[in-house]
């Protein structure tokens, strides 16, 4: 067995599990693990400015890339700067590992203000991890990374944590590496099988949802061969869209609190199929199932099954296999003389038709912009929606044609994880074009991460759409409190020029000019910034009648 340093034994073990980048900002107590990337060819350590991002980043590289992410910081305030983004990951089920330092063993609990010190650091983040344990050698820190790595691949990925005391980082010990797990995916039960083909050939009106699970399990190829084997259509969460092109025939596009085209045909629908998607509240009365709609739910978390509307069947399964299974019991059971077009294609390019025109009606400017948007990028770009005027209206607007290619934070709303989250993402994808949507109020919080993009030349796109405010709560005001506007007016920097500032290009567009400043952008070999200034707009969580 090899002797090394417990730093050494944390990067000897992530290079087993196939880990290419970790994310990090160095601090004493885990300077043992940086000093053990030095010269390391297999692995490249980007730091960064901020804690927040090294989570931010870890999870937009692994929601595009589909591997996990890894981030490293100091323990106290270095975990606790990193949960904002650890709860963003949970709430995507992000596959993230958080690798954190600790203060030292023997000062543990001791409370005695030891520089970092934290009592109970991993209480901090339990609530936001699926998984996390402290190392207390040197010989374990193999077996805890891959353990983290088994969970984050097995089923309902999501965030883990590991945190090292500062000397066993130090210490030098025999180390036995462990070799890469293998991750068999989750099947159904066959009568689960048979009981969900039953009702879907048996409905009338068959519905598919799609959410994030169908994402994260790869499962494209079959959600829309069992949507063309039903004559069903696919309607999408925002962190499901994707999973079908939005240009198929089938698709209804992205539903976002009960808007879309899937607030026309929902209430349509006699059998509810649920793929990868908890069927939250933000559903709201537009797309939400009721009786005597029957619900076949599938997700790879049995926690979610049933919560929040009954369930006629309920599947836990990895939904690549599970719909898988579903298209061959259904091929094998449908007959040629019961073929029928349960939902015909006229109606359903009415309902796109009837979103379209009120998209136009309640968002002109935002539905501009947005198909502005579509109309310069490639399919296979990759666009992360932020916590803004105009990534709320993407989920509704922006249509995605491929997996992987739109970033949400889910029911998190994380402000200011958009920029950060960009970079991690071009970071897995550098040949593919990343546009980031982001609002002054959000920009702001990681804007410092310019440099990272300038430093490590990630040629980045970021739009940052500058109403002076923060725009949503503004409206809020405006909307629901009479006018009183207080604390949501901003002052900002010229966001062009601060871009050149750190070395990157600035621009400024109007709406009308985003066209031709997107393509100059597309062209840059370098990360740019283009200011687009809008008025405070209305989201469409503040808009409370439905379409008709």
């Amino acid at each position: 067995m090899p002797k090394m340093t417990g730093g050494k034994a944390v990067v000897e073990s992530l290079k087993q599990e196939g880990v290419e980048f970790v994310f990090g900002v160095p601090g004493v107590q885990i300077m043992h693990i940086f000093d053990a990337f030095f010269g390391e060819p297999e692995i490249r350590l980007l730091t960064v400015r901020h804690e927040q991002s090294t989570i931010y980043m870890a999870d937009g590289y692994a929601r595009v890339k589909g591997k996990p992410g890894v981030g490293l910081v100091v323990p106290g305030p270095g975990v606790q700067n990193a949960s904002a983004a650890l709860g963003t990951a949970y709430a995507c089920s992000s596959p993230v590992l958080l690798i954190a330092g600790q203060v030292e063993s023997y000062n543990l609990g001791q409370d005695k203000g030891v520089l970092h010190e934290i009592n109970d650091q991993l209480d901090i983040i339990r609530p936001v991890t699926k998984w996390c344990q402290r190392v207390m050698s040197v010989t374990d820190i193999p077996g805890a990374i891959h353990e983290a790595m088994h969970q984050m691949n097995t089923g309902r990925p999501r965030p883990t944590e590991i945190e090292i005391p500062w000397d066993v980082v130090g210490t030098t010990a025999e180390v036995t590496l462990m070799s890469r797990g293998a991750f068999p995916r989750a099947g159904p039960h066959r009568e689960e099988v048979f009981r969900a083909a039953h009702l879907l050939l048996s409905a009338q009106r068959p519905f598919i949802w799609a959410g994030g699970g169908a994402i994260l399990s790869d499962a494209s190829v079959e959600l829309v061969e069992l949507a063309e084997a039903l004559g069903a259509p696919v309607a999408t969460t925002p962190e499901g869209k994707g999973a079908i092109s939005e240009d198929h025939p089938l698709s209804l596009g992205g539903a976002y609190y009960g808007f879309g085209a899937a607030s026309w045909a929902t209430p349509k629908a006699d059998v509810i199929l649920a793929v990868g998607t908890r069927l939250t509240w933000q559903m709201r009365p537009g797309t939400a199932p009721k009786a005597p709609q029957k619900l076949i739910h599938l997700d790879a978390d049995p926690v979610v099954l049933g919560k929040n509307f009954p369930v006629e069947v309920a599947m836990v399964a990895d939904a690549k296999t599970a719909l898988k299974a579903l298209v061959e019991e259904i091929r094998r059971k449908k007959s040629p003389k019961n073929v029928r077009e349960p939902w015909p294609q006229a109606e359903l390019r009415e309902f796109r038709e009837k979103h379209r025109r009120w998209l136009e009606e309640k968002a002109p400017l935002q539905h501009d912009i947005i198909l502005t948007l579509r109309k310069e990028l490639r399919d296979d770009a990759i666009l992360i929606a932020g916590v803004t005027n105009i990534g709320y209206w993407c989920n509704l607007a922006y249509p995605v044609r491929g997996p992987r290619t739109f970033l949400t934070p889910s029911y998190f709303a994380t402000l200011g994880y958009a920029f950060p989250t960009a970079l991690g993402a071009k970071v897995a994808a550098p040949d593919r074009p990343v546009i980031c949507v982001v609002g002054d109020g959000g920009f702001m919080y990681a804007c410092a991460e310019l440099e990272t993009a300038v430093r490590y030349g990630i040629h980045l796109i970021t739009l940052v759409f500058t109403d002076n405010a923060f725009g949503s709560t503004k409206s809020d005001q405006q909307i629901n409190f009479q006018g009183r506007i207080l604390g949501t007016d901003l002052n900002n920097p010229d966001f062009a020029k601060l871009a050149e500032l750190f070395g990157a290009k600035g621009m400024k567009a109007d709406p009308g000019q985003l066209g031709k400043a997107l393509r100059e952008a597309l062209e840059a070999n370098q990360p740019v910034v283009i200011e687009v200034p809008i008025p405070t707009l209305t989201p469409p969580f503040q808009i409370h009648t439905m379409p008709t």
